[in-house]
């Protein structure tokens, strides 16, 4: 999978993202800045993508 390759996340990861970036948009930042943000907000709350289920240590 590519680096920036969003398809591993869920459509709830996905609309968050969306969400957040939206607010950083409305705060002023550019878009670029707003949607990189976005998501490495998502990524902190959840732990990134889908992950296998089996075996792993809950968060």
């Amino acid at each position: 999978m590519p680096q920036g390759d969003k398809s591993s996340y869920t459509d709830k990861q996905k609309r968050q993202a969306e969400h957040i970036e939206a607010g950083y948009e409305k705060k002023g930042a550019s878009t670029k800045t707003a949607e990189a943000r976005a998501w490495a907000t998502v990524n902190k709350l959840s732990g990134g993508g889908k992950k296998s289920g089996s075996g792993r240590k809950p968060n």
